[in-house]
């Protein structure tokens, strides 16, 4: 008979079988998309894809010694496990919170009339060029209004709309359209995204609570095989 409960050790197991599978479908995914961005380096985030690449690999590594450690029934394995789980535990605890904030920036980036990053991301011709083409699908003009676009406002802030409903004039000085798009597109742009942050978000602080929960676990077979070792012992010494 084994030194922890067995069914504690098949769930543990089973659990960390579904995470092992997980790591290597992670990883496959990660080693495909590298491979496709050979031919469209600038649509693919190759930093992006490098920590996914580790990320997974971790989780793979850490499965397995976790099936090895609950099998072995070693309370060497067993505490590394433990360890690896708390040290998980923060560190995704740590990028929820930064995620977190950094949307929070990003809302006051993107919404805010004084916002300085209006200015950083204008400067940035992959972003532009989206932004163009964003422009007449939403019916939107710029970030915060239509002066992010300095002295030239592109034709993609042109307003169409019958009646002129939406419209107004353009800012004098500037060159561009007549009328153009009264609202502008940096609500627009967060809410496409803050979906996408809200997943990790929920990523984050969800693989948190599933490694205090293996740790927990861990700890309880810990003192299981502590336990019955002791309890052996003693066994052994009355008997002797």
């Amino acid at each position: 008979m084994g030194k922890i409960n067995e069914l504690l050790k098949r769930v543990f197991v089973g659990f960390n079988s579904f995470f092992a599978i997980l790591g290597c479908t992670l990883i496959y995914l990660a080693i495909k998309a590298s491979a496709s961005s050979t031919q469209e380096m600038s649509s693919i985030d190759m930093p992006g894809l490098s920590w996914i690449l580790v990320f997974a690999i971790g989780v793979l590594c850490v499965s397995i010694l976790g099936i090895y450690a609950a099998s072995s029934e070693k309370v060497l394995a067993l505490k590394i496990f433990a360890g690896l789980m708390g040290i998980g535990m923060i560190i995704m605890m740590i990028f929820g919170i930064i995620t977190a904030v950094e949307r929070n920036q990003l809302k006051a980036a993107f919404t805010s009339p004084t916002s300085e990053e209006v200015g950083a991301y204008m400067k940035k011709q992959e972003f532009t060029s989206s932004l163009k083409e964003l422009q007449p699908t939403f019916e939107c003009c710029g970030i915060v209004s239509a002066k992010d676009w300095g002295d030239q406002i592109p034709n993609s802030c042109e307003c169409r709309s019958s009646g002129g409903y939406g419209c107004t004039s353009k800012p004098e000085g500037i060159r561009g359209p007549d009328q153009i798009y009264v609202k502008s597109c940096g609500e627009i742009i967060f809410s496409l995204m803050d979906g996408y942050i809200k997943i990790g978000i929920g990523f984050c602080f969800g693989f948190a609570v599933i490694a205090l929960l293996g740790l927990l676990i861990t700890i309880f077979m810990i003192h299981q095989v502590k336990h019955n070792d002791t309890a052996g012992t003693v066994y052994a010494m009355r008997s002797y």
